[in-house]
């Protein structure tokens, strides 16, 4: 025997819950023709009468009563399976692998919530040698700072970032004062990885007193900011990286000036990982929560 159309079900279900044609038109957004079309359709596969004419409007009858409690029954079920379905199909495990800055200072921050909207998540996070390393093969997704260039991967931009000097208020007092970037020549300049931050900036800012290649190379963002903490130089921070030491005060920007950093942050993929459930879902939440704090 065939089953009867799930539509038609549907339309009896919001009739008997409320009791009029004209809501359950309203609810189901359909016309008041359409929902009358359904029953009587459903009544010819049946074989028995569902509804009865009341003064100007419609009721159920009797059997019509019955078999609509039964169907309500039937439509829960199949939404508890769908909804199920949708549970199971957000669970397993998530690899993502993030540059390490940005797993520090804003990852570990947030990450909670993600897990919190699906609990059935098995979430890894682990950081990689080189902050644009994307070849790892069991990597679901990458959080990945480069200039946006990975060959044979798909990738998106998470964040353009501008960069400009942060310190402690603590070293600007030592120092006596940092009135312009030419100042920057008494105090040590803490730079990541190589001297090419510094020199873009104070190009930018005209500082030709300042010697780009001065102070302290370290090899992790993690040590740069802990040094500009400690007081001991000044470091080239961005929003996501100094963001929450600027907020609490613990570092100051000295200056106003603020350059587009020549890398940022990206999601990066295989293909076929974005078909995957859970890397779909972590997609759609990084990105709406980094245009969310970027508001704030």
């Amino acid at each position: 025997m065939a089953l009867p159309s799930t539509s038609a079900l549907r339309a009896l279900d919001a009739v008997a819950r409320l009791g009029s044609v004209t809501r359950a038109a309203a609810e189901l957004n359909i016309t008041r023709s359409a929902i009358s079309h359904q029953l009587r359709f459903l009544e010819k596969e049946l074989g028995f009468s569902l509804i009865e004419r009341d003064g100007r409007g419609v009721v159920l009858t009797p059997r019509g009563e019955a078999y609509a409690r039964e169907v309500r029954k039937a439509l829960q079920t199949l939404s508890d399976a769908r909804v199920r379905s949708a549970d199971a199909a957000l669970s397993g495990r998530l690899v993502i692998s993030c540059a390490p800055g940005f797993a520090s200072f804003w990852l570990c921050a947030e990450i909670g919530a993600f897990q919190d909207a699906h609990p059935q998540a098995r979430i890894n996070v682990v950081t990689p040698n080189r902050f644009d390393d994307v070849s790892a093969p069991d990597i679901d997704i990458f959080i990945a700072f480069g200039r946006g260039a990975w060959s044979g991967k798909w990738y998106e931009l998470l964040a353009n970032l501008h960069e400009t000097p942060v310190c402690s208020p603590t070293l600007i007092n030592e120092c006596g004062g940092l009135g312009e970037p030419n100042d920057l020549a008494k105090v040590k300049l803490l730079h990541l990885a190589d001297h090419s931050d510094w020199t873009q900036w104070l190009m930018a800012a005209g500082a030709d007193e300042v010697d780009p290649a001065q102070g302290i190379v370290f090899s992790d963002m993690h040590l740069v900011i802990a040094a500009a903490l400690a007081g001991q130089g000044v470091a080239i921070g961005d929003p996501i990286i100094a963001g929450g030491a600027l907020s609490a005060g613990r570092l100051v920007r000295p200056f106003g000036l603020a350059i587009r950093a020549p890398n940022s942050y990206y999601l990066v993929a295989d293909r076929g990982h974005l078909r995957r459930p859970l890397v779909k879902a972590f997609r759609s939440w990084i990105t709406a929560r980094l245009a969310e704090a970027a508001e704030e």
